[in-house]
């Protein structure tokens, strides 16, 4: 897999405290089921010039990246313009989100008892939320039929794709295109993470040991979490190796030997596999 996946949290509502983010926690779930992992994540408020530029770096990243918020069709949805100039063309009405904002509010009318006037003010607006940059592709919303979009160069797996803030719509969307475009990357290596917990000791008189993990086992992560006040462990340190399941024991062995060499004094063990 020659990409990574990346997630882009758009809204003011989370950098002010309004909001809790919930999408990091349930896009690195999503991900998780499937096998993959999430390597990178930014927040962004609703600034339309930075917006803009973390679009434009997602785009060249090559990666595939889910970005969320943004894109209704009031003053401080900035998203859906923003993509367009971080890609350099203009934004124009898709026709087929066209159809489908317009079947939405035809719907809405009937349900309302109301006249379906499509050329009203309000209705108007709404069509706003389906022009995107040229050229993109909608992403279907199960919600409220509403539809997301997606940007991609011609060829390539990687892409940014473009959701509502909305988990309720969000996280059925993001696992629509996980299915759709990437179930030939899903569980293509199993991946293990094993860890002990280290008492009595300092980061920095484990260093070494890693170091010399990580020189003798080079397909191999080292982790070291330290906790000052864990309600069960009190103050420690939670060090691991992580990798493809295939290579993870011998280094967990070399590790557990190594801890063993300086005394150190251990707890629980975990094992994390996806």
């Amino acid at each position: 897999m020659s990409f990574q996946f990346g997630l882009i949290v758009i809204g003011d509502e989370i950098l002010s405290g309004k909001r809790i983010d919930k999408h990091l926690c349930r896009v690195i779930e999503l991900l998780r089921e499937r096998g993959l992992s999430l390597a990178w994540s930014e927040y962004v408020g609703d600034d339309a010039q930075r917006i803009t530029a973390t679009l434009r770096r997602a785009f060249a990243s090559g990666d595939v990246v889910f970005c969320t918020g943004g894109i209704g069709a009031t003053p401080d949805d900035h998203t859906r313009e923003c993509a367009a100039q971080a890609l350099g063309v203009p934004a124009v009405l898709h026709p087929e989100a066209q159809v489908l904002i317009d079947a939405r509010i035809r719907r809405l009318a009937c349900e309302n008892g109301e006249p379906y006037e499509p050329t009203r003010a309000d209705n108007q607006q709404r069509l706003k939320m389906g022009v995107f940059p040229s050229g993109a592709h909608i992403i279907p919303n199960p919600y409220n039929q509403i539809p997301g979009f997606f940007c991609a160069p011609p060829g390539s797996r990687a892409a940014v794709y473009f959701v509502p803030g909305f988990p309720v719509m969000a996280w059925p969307m993001i696992a629509w295109v996980l299915d759709t475009f990437y179930a030939d990357f899903f569980h293509q290596a199993a991946r293990t993470e094993h860890s002990v917990v280290v008492f009595d000791s300092q980061e920095a008189l484990l260093t070494p040991l890693m170091e010399a993990l990580e020189r003798e086992h080079p397909e191999i992560a080292v982790f070291c979490l330290p906790s000052v006040d864990h309600p069960m462990h009190g103050r420690h340190i939670e060090l691991g190796v992580k990798g493809p399941s295939g290579l993870v024991a011998p280094a967990w062995e070399a590790l557990l030997s190594g801890l063993h060499q300086v005394g150190a004094r251990l707890g629980p063990e975990m094992v994390r596999s996806g």
